[in-house]
């Protein structure tokens, strides 16, 4: 079960927020017992890029088979 302040992969792209399967966030709040969460998602630096909120089927928990990739993202 997902948790605030875990970290999460986007299993969907969200192109709204310009967002891709695979990219990981923070989630910030829990809503519906778990049913939504409020995500941010973090630039390497540090920056914010988003705050999304995601239905609990669009994410999945991050594990010890997961590596970081990088990817530029539009300014």
């Amino acid at each position: 079960m997902l948790r605030e302040h875990d970290r999460a992969v986007l299993t969907k792209d969200l192109p709204d927020d310009d967002l891709l399967a695979g990219d990981v966030g923070v989630i910030v709040h829990v809503y519906r017992e778990g049913g939504a969460f409020e995500v941010e998602f973090l630039a390497l630096d540090g920056n914010s890029i988003a705050v999304a909120t995601v239905e609990a089927s669009e994410l999945r928990g991050v594990t010890a088979h997961d590596v970081s990739h990088a990817r530029p993202i539009r300014v």
